[in-house]
C-alpha cells in the first residue's frame, strides 16, 4: 500500500499532521502515544501490514500529536485537556462526527477522557497497551515497584534521548537483533528533539484518568501484551476493572511496539470487537469455480536429457500455448506449481475442453502432462490466490491422473451433463487430505451437443463449417 497523503488539522493555531486510509464502514481514530511519525509507519512491513488490516474494516484516521513527528513543535508538554482537544480537532478536520477510538500507549489516556466527556463522538473504545495513570496511587493495581521501573526507563531516556533507550524498552525483540537494533535510536530522533522529549515525558507526571475511566459507558476493549516492559499488564487489568463492561484480552509477547509479533493479532481482535465477526473468510470472499491443475510428467529426466537451455525453451513454449488457451477458453491463471500450473474457470465445460486441448498442445512441444479438475467453493485471498479444500482436491486428482489423462471429479462430470463431453469411470479413490472417497472420471472425448449444433454463441469450440452442417425442416444437425 502506498503511504497516504499527509494533511493538517488545526487546534488553537497548532498544525496536526494526519492521514486517512481504508474503506471500511466506520471511522477508527488511532491515537498514538509518546513517539509517532506518520512517515515512519509505512517504512516497516509489519507496521504497514497492521495498518492495512485496520483499514480493511474501517476508515482509519492516524495522526502525530503536537510536538512529535510531522506536527508542529510546541513550547511545552500538552495538558490532558489539550491532548483531548487535539482528538476533536482531527475528527472535525476529516468530517467524522462519531468514531471508534483506538488509544495506544499514552494515547489511551486522552481517548478515555474523550469517551467519558464527549460520548456522542465515540461509539467504541479500544485501549491498547495503556493504563489509567502515570504515577502510583494506593488504589492502583500496579505495584509501586512496577511504576518505579517504568519511570526509571523514562528518566534514562530523558537524559540520553536519541540513543534508543526508550525505543529499546518498547521493542526488546528488535533491540536483541543486530540487523534491527540500529534503527531504534533513529526512531527516537525522528519522532522528537531532545528538548521536546524531556518536556513531553516529564509532563506525564500528574496524568491521571481514573475518574474518567469510571465514567466511560461506551463498549470498551482493553488489549495488552503480556510481558510489556514499559507498561505492565497489571495496568491493563486495573484499567479494565475501572470501565463498565470492559473486555480484557491479553496478547502474547513482550514488545510495546505491538506490530512486532502482534501485527495480525491486534487488528484481528479489534475487528471482532467492532464488527462482531472474527477475522477470516466471510461468504463474500468465497467463489465457486472450476479448478484445474496441470503437471508435467517426468520433468527431471527430461531436463537432464535436454539440458538447461533447451528445457527452458520448451517450458516457455508450453506456457505460451497454455496462456493462449486460457484466453480462448476464458480461464484465469493463478500460479505456477513446480512442474505445473494452477488455473481456474467460471464454466466447468470450458475448463474440461481447455484441459483436453492442453494435453495435445503439450505434446506438440515435446511434453506429456496430466490434468486434474474439480469444481467447488474456494476462498479468494487479497493477493489473488485461491485456497480451500476444493483446491486441494483438484491437486490430488491431478496427481492421481496418468500421463496424458484428463481426470475430473463427479462434481465436474455432473455439471457438464449435456455438453457433449464423454467420460469413463476410473473408480473410487482416496485423496490424501480430503474426507471420504471420491469417484473420478476420465474425459474420453467431445461430441457436439445441441447448443453447438444450433450455433450457440458462447460455445468456445471452433464453429462448424458449411460442409459439416445440413439444413432440414428441423434443427440444424451434424452430418453422420
Amino acid at each position: 500500500m502506498k503511504a497516504p497523503d499527509v494533511r493538517y488539522a488545526d487546534n488553537a493555531g497548532v498544525s496536526i499532521a494526519y492521514q486517512v486510509f481504508g474503506s471500511g464502514p466506520r471511522d477508527l481514530l488511532f491515537v498514538c502515544g509518546t513517539m509517532s511519525h506518520l512517515d515512519l509507519w509505512w517504512t516497516d512491513p509489519q507496521a504497514t501490514g497492521m495498518l492495512e488490516r485496520l483499514g480493511s474494516f474501517s476508515r482509519v484516521i492516524l495522526f502525530d500529536k503536537p510536538g512529535t513527528g510531522l506536527s508542529d513543535p510546541i513550547p511545552a508538554a500538552p495538558t490532558m485537556e489539550q491532548r483531548t482537544a487535539d482528538l476533536v480537532a482531527v475528527l472535525d478536520a476529516v468530517g467524522s462526527e462519531r468514531a471508534a477510538v483506538l488509544g495506544y500507549s499514552e494515547g489511551g489516556l486522552p481517548s478515555i477522557v474523550l469517551a467519558a466527556t464527549q460520548p456522542h463522538r465515540v461509539d467504541a473504545l479500544i485501549l491498547l497497551d495503556t493504563w489509567a495513570a502515570l504515577d502510583w496511587y494506593p488504589d492502583f493495581d500496579v505495584s509501586a515497584d512496577e511504576m518505579a521501573q517504568a519511570w526509571a526507563i523514562i528518566d534514562a531516556a530523558c537524559a540520553h534521548w536519541g540513543e534508543g533507550i526508550l525505543a529499546s524498552a518498547m521493542a526488546p525483540t528488535w533491540a536483541a537483533d543486530p540487523d534491527r537494533a540500529w534503527v531504534l535510536p533513529a526512531i527516537e530522533r525522528a519522532c522528537m528533539s531532545p528538548g521536546m522529549a524531556r518536556s513531553v515525558l516529564q509532563g506525564y507526571h500528574g496524568f491521571d484518568v481514573r475518574a474518567a475511566a469510571a465514567a466511560v459507558h461506551v463498549p470498551t476493549l482493553v488489549l495488552h501484551v503480556e510481558e510489556d516492559r514499559v507498561i505492565p499488564v497489571s495496568g491493563a487489568r486495573d484499567l479494565a476493572g475501572r470501565i463498565e463492561g470492559a473486555r480484557l484480552v491479553v496478547l502474547p509477547g513482550q514488545d510495546h511496539m505491538v506490530w512486532i509479533g502482534n501485527d495480525k493479532a491486534v487488528p484481528d481482535a479489534i475487528e471482532e470487537f467492532l464488527t462482531g465477526q472474527p477475522h477470516g473468510p466471510h461468504d463474500d470472499d468465497r467463489v465457486l469455480t472450476t479448478i484445474v491443475f496441470t503437471d508435467i510428467v517426468d520433468s527431471t529426466r527430461q531436463l537432464a536429457a535436454a539440458g538447461d537451455a533447451a528445457w527452458l525453451a520448451r517450458l516457455d513454449d508450453h506456457d505460451r500455448r497454455m496462456d493462449d488457451l486460457l484466453v480462448r477458453f476464458g480461464g484465469q491463471a493463478i500460479k505456477h506449481t513446480g512442474d505445473g500450473r494452477f488455473v481456474h474457470f467460471a464454466r466447468p465445460a470450458r475448463a474440461v475442453r481447455f484441459a483436453v486441448e492442453m494435453v495435445d498442445e503439450a505434446r506438440s512441444c515435446g511434453l506429456e502432462i496430466r490434468v486434474g479438475l474439480h469444481t467447488g467453493e474456494c476462498e479468494s485471498t487479497r493477493d489473488g490466490d485461491l485456497i480451500g479444500l476444493a483446491v486441494n482436491v483438484a491437486a490430488r486428482i491431478a496427481s492421481t491422473a496418468e500421463p496424458g489423462e484428463v481426470l475430473v471429479s463427479s462434481t465436474v462430470k455432473d455439471l457438464v451433463l449435456g455438453s457433449g463431453l464423454d467420460f469413463s469411470s476410473r473408480g473410487e479413490h482416496e485423496l490424501k487430505g480430503a474426507p471420504d472417497t471420491w469417484w473420478l472420471h476420465r474425459c474420453e472425448g467431445d461430441r457436439p451437443g445441441p447448443l453447438l449444433a444450433s450455433g450457440y454463441e458462447t460455445d468456445v469450440r471452433e464453429p462448424l463449417t458449411a460442409d459439416e452442417l445440413v439444413v432440414t425442416s428441423g434443427p440444424t444437425r451434424r452430418r453422420a
